[in-house]
């Protein structure tokens, strides 16, 4: 299947930021998704994961606190991230529209996220479910690789480096997460289920959620994503949403009968 070719979409819905949310496990390929999105549409690409990660190495004060609890498999609380996120949000490449991988994990990060950009007039267009199962979840992550340097995800049977144990993109050594380890993921997977659920539901029910199927192929998920993308991009146009606003104008006015 092809990808979307932007110039298919209206000239209007071009010029939109989009302003995407990518949910799901860990290990149902948000971070490899997010890559390809992030490259076609120009998109800041926002992992807390990664945002977290540098903290840790950096040694900051967010950074200590914060790497037993991530060494254990539990999520960091909703304070820390939130302010962490608040300030990311507020620099200038999300101008241009972002991915969030990784954010909002609960129904308070939710809930606040929402209210945060409805502040600032900037809606989400799509939140994106990656669904997967648990025991295949385990498999890939205690196969899964990344680069230090890039941040870029492999899975050594699915997507492996093109050069064993070295990134495609810079050439760096590879590495096995210290939480890629089974206790830790099915601690992880234990936390998302009830932790992160309710915010699931939650984006449900604003009519944001679309859930795509994760245990196909990464070309078919990425096909499925960048669909529901373009139908967002054409349904939350300004010239949509006259066009929906003409009509129910109309209607009221018994202009229109149907």
């Amino acid at each position: 299947m092809n990808a979307i070719d932007l110039r298919k979409v209206t000239g209007t819905a071009r010029l939109q930021a989009l302003r995407i949310v990518l949910i799901g496990p860990p290990g149902a390929g948000k971070g490899t998704q997010a890559s390809v999105l992030r490259e076609r549409y120009g998109l800041a690409h926002i992992s807390t994961g990664d945002m977290l990660r540098e903290e840790v190495r950096r040694e900051t004060a967010l950074g200590l606190q914060a790497r037993s609890l991530m060494a254990a498999g539990q999520l960091v609380p909703d304070t820390l991230i939130l302010d962490m996120m608040s300030q990311r949000l507020q620099q200038p490449d999300v101008a241009r529209g972002f991915l969030l991988d990784g954010f909002p994990r609960s129904r308070a990060q939710g809930q606040a996220l929402v209210a945060t950009l409805g502040q600032l007039k900037q809606p989400l267009h799509a939140v994106i479910q990656l669904d997967l199962e648990d025991e295949e979840i385990v498999r890939r992550l205690s196969l899964r690789r990344s680069c230090p340097s890039c941040g870029r995800v492999y899975h050594l049977q699915t997507n492996p480096p093109t050069l064993h144990g070295l990134c495609d993109s810079d050439g760096a050594a590879l590495q096995h997460r210290e939480d890629d380890n089974e206790q830790t993921i099915r601690t992880r997977l234990s936390v998302f289920h009830q932790q992160t659920r309710p915010v699931i539901e939650f984006f449900r029910s604003l009519g944001l959620l679309r859930t795509l199927d994760a245990s196909l192929p990464i070309e078919h998920v990425q096909h499925l994503v960048e669909r529901h993308l373009r139908a967002a991009m054409v349904r939350n146009s300004p010239l949509s949403t006259s066009r929906r606003f003409a009509v129910t104008r109309y209607r009221s006015l018994g202009k229109v009968s149907r």
